[in-house]
């Protein structure tokens, strides 16, 4: 995997004195979903800010692939790398869906054509071809979501980075943005998401990353990440449920130490059947012979 988008030495403080990042230094890889964990205040969408060129670091540099973005390039970033907010009335600005999608593209001062191909193309990859016409700060919260998320796609860009995607979405919303994120990944594409969500973060994402005041403490996979308990300690967290049934199944002998560690529902059943059959009643249950009719 080759490197989209990195950090060295990163820092940024805020205009009133205060730290917000110190020494950050890492790179994205193209094809990874990477989960952005820890509590808040721990520095995750400044970090976010910083990536996409809204905030330009107090000391330490951005680099998209090998090449140094100086100050005065940060346009290159917000080409580069696309933000969906927490709050999408935060940067839904036009009077329309389709006008709203147009906006990036326009500015990048493409043909127009160019721009209608794009446009066409997010709308119906986000199912919103319906919607074109419509006022989007009249749409529902999760509408919204999607409206930001094809401003992205339309840009065509490398990173795309959502923070706290879920926030103030109902179950639905919920089980349709992952579905969303899913549908997103591509080889050639990195996609990094701000969560407080550690069971979405176990079962989604290939790489973790977890901030504690203003650093990162832990960078790796989902299972070497979740199963310190001092990192787990330290960033406030707290262990996938998964993970936690994983290890209890383990310590009563009904799963055996070298069964591998399920991220979905799915996997756990199937872990279950296979590793159960000396134990009648659990297999039972498990395979819903147990259930009475």
């Amino acid at each position: 995997m080759h490197v989209i988008l990195a950090v060295e030495d990163l820092a940024y403080v805020y205009p009133d004195g205060t730290p917000a990042l110190a020494g950050i230094s890492l790179a994205l890889h193209a094809g990874e979903r990477i989960a952005v964990v820890g509590a808040n205040g721990s520095g995750k969408s400044t970090f976010f800010l910083n990536l996409n060129g809204v905030h330009a670091p107090t000391a330490g540099r951005n680099l998209l692939g090998a090449a140094p973005v100086a100050r005065h390039e940060r346009n290159r970033l917000r080409a580069a790398v696309g933000l969906v907010f927490q709050d999408p009335d935060c940067q839904i600005v036009a009077s329309t869906v389709r006008a709203e999608v147009s906006f990036g593209p326009m500015n990048l001062r493409l043909p127009k054509a160019e721009v209608v191909t794009r446009v066409e193309n997010a709308l119906r990859f986000m199912e919103l071809e319906a919607f074109a016409g419509r006022a989007p700060h009249f749409l529902s919260g999760g509408e919204k979501k999607r409206v930001s998320i094809a401003d992205l796609l339309a840009m065509e860009s490398e990173v795309l980075m959502f923070d706290e995607p879920t926030a103030s979405l109902d179950p639905a919303g919920t089980v349709m943005m992952e579905s969303v994120l899913n549908r997103l990944q591509r080889p050639d594409r990195t996609l990094i998401v701000s969560t407080h969500d550690v069971d979405f973060a176990w079962r989604w994402a290939s790489r973790v990353i977890v901030f504690d005041h203003g650093t990162v403490i832990a960078d790796g996979d989902a299972l070497s990440v979740f199963s310190s308990d001092a990192v787990v300690r330290k960033a406030r967290l707290r262990k996938p449920v998964l993970l936690e049934v994983r290890n209890l199944l383990g310590t009563h002998g009904i799963l055996p130490a070298h069964a591998p560690v399920p991220h979905d529902l799915e996997a756990l059943h199937e872990l279950l059947c296979l590793h159960t059959a000396r134990h009648p009643d659990i297999q039972d249950m498990v395979t819903g012979k147990g259930v009475e009719q």
